[in-house]
């Protein structure tokens, strides 16, 4: 399938890192969570401390920084919360949107590309995001939204809507198990054509049933990133 016009300028910015730029991205580890990884079968995925324990053990063994991954997995983890589970198996949202970082908690987080606060929110459902930044961004014509989910409480407490982000510039930090939704630190980013009306928060898991739309509003973020 040919690249829309937007997912090439994505592929030509020259973004940001988002986390510690002075880590080399040969410093980084891709991290399967789906649900085809045996390995997980016998980690209760449930405790964000047995998950985190294999994530940051599968880091040590491959001398890894960062751990990355996720975009359009078919993940195991959301199966403990009913904020994702619905009666109907082809409604069960299972299907991660973004790409995820992996890193120590209070680590910072940067603006990869200039743009204004467009919404923060804490989002306190269990499994959900936690501390939540949207940036908007305006750049050759394009308006889109990079969304930035499971940050520290701090995060939010001094920023305002309209403010203008700088590329590069020290956003935020990422939170802990205790405010991110329950999860391992890490932060979930996801690029976002049309925010479809919503505030400071964006559905980051599809059902099978609604993802080709969500494909389309939602481009993989290594387009932008060129991690891989």
């Amino acid at each position: 399938m040919p690249e829309t016009e937007f997912q090439l300028l994505l592929k030509s910015l020259d973004a940001h890192k988002l986390v510690d730029p002075s880590i080399s991205y040969d410093s980084y580890v891709a991290l399967d969570l789906s649900v085809q990884n045996e390995t997980l079968k016998h980690i209760d995925v449930s405790s964000s401390q047995d998950l985190e324990k294999y994530i940051w053990t599968y880091m040590s063994k491959h001398n890894a920084k960062v751990a990355y991954g996720g975009y359009i997995e078919h993940r195991g983890i959301y199966n403990r919360s009913d904020y994702f589970n619905q009666a109907d198996p082809e409604e069960e949202r299972n299907i991660h949107l973004g790409l995820d970082l992996w890193i120590e908690a209070d680590e910072p987080i940067y603006a990869p590309l200039p743009g204004v606060i467009h919404s923060f929110k804490n989002n306190t459902n269990y499994g959900d995001y936690g501390p939540t930044i949207i940036i908007e961004h305006l750049i050759d014509g394009f308006r889109f939204n990079t969304l930035y989910g499971h940050l520290s409480l701090n995060s939010i407490e001094n920023i305002q809507t309209g403010i203008e982000v700088k590329q590069g510039q020290q956003i935020g930090t990422l939170g802990t198990a205790s405010v991110n939704g329950d999860y391992p630190p890490h932060l979930h980013f996801q690029i976002i054509k049309n925010l479809q009306d919503n505030y400071g928060d964006y559905p980051g898991v599809s059902n099978q049933k609604d993802l080709a739309f969500y494909k389309a509003n939602c481009p993989d973020p290594n387009l932008l990133l060129q991690i891989y």
